[in-house]
């Protein structure tokens, strides 16, 4: 099946980017996975920008993901990207102003949909809003949307299959997929793409970092 969810590695642990993710990339370029990112903290803008360069350089997709919800912070966040020059734009709650500047500099922009608080994050709401949320966002122009699916505290498969078959637009489901079967729900529901970063850390697919990523790969392309 070539129509595979597309993984994407995040160098992160509980939503917060690892202070050794230069070095993870660095061992972990040559494996299988085209699109890579990380969030919007701690690391220092200079290293960002160091990373996002390194990882275009190899040919990867990059992302970066902004666990933040006042727009101040959503609007830092997109700035930081734009400076970073990364392709995709993931996280934020919707702001007017923050997909206003996106398009302005070409910017790629899947924000959130539903109520999100904390970090690590947690989705409540009901589907029905959030699936009318998203047309909402489709026409003013945005790219598509990162849908925290795994942490939803109602019926996590049903959000996402009924989210992804009804929003015509490119969906991530990030966050929380720690598991073969939740690969195996990740591919019957078959999102654009799906983010893992604390699983890999916490080896939940046995292996080094590098096997982890080509093991998860390989089980969504069968």
């Amino acid at each position: 099946m070539n129509n595979h969810s597309e993984l994407i590695v995040m160098l992160t642990y509980n939503d917060c980017t690892v202070e050794n993710a230069y070095n993870i990339f660095e061992q972990c370029k040559n494996s299988k996975a085209k699109y890579w990112g990380f969030k919007e903290k701690p690391l220092p803008l200079n290293e960002m920008k160091k990373l996002y360069t390194y990882m275009k350089e190899c040919g990867k997709t990059t992302f970066l993901e902004v666990v933040e919800y006042t727009e101040e912070e959503c609007m830092k966040g997109a700035k930081i990207a734009v400076e970073c020059q990364c392709d995709i734009l993931m996280g934020t709650l919707f702001f007017d102003s923050v997909n206003n500047f996106c398009k302005e500099n070409n910017l790629k922009y899947m924000p959130f949909v539903g109520e999100v608080t904390s970090r690590p994050s947690i989705l409540t709401g009901t589907i029905e809003n959030m699936l009318d949320e998203a047309n909402r966002y489709l026409e003013k122009g945005v790219y598509g949307f990162d849908l925290l699916g795994y942490r939803y505290i109602g019926d996590s498969v049903s959000l996402n299959e009924q989210f992804v078959s009804q929003v015509n637009a490119p969906v991530c489901i990030a966050g929380s997929i720690n598991s073969y079967q939740r690969l195996h729900e990740i591919k019957n529901t078959a999102p654009w793409a799906f983010t893992i970063g604390s699983a890999f850390f916490d080896n939940k697919f046995d292996g080094t970092f590098s096997e982890q990523i080509d093991k998860v790969y390989e089980y969504m392309k069968k």
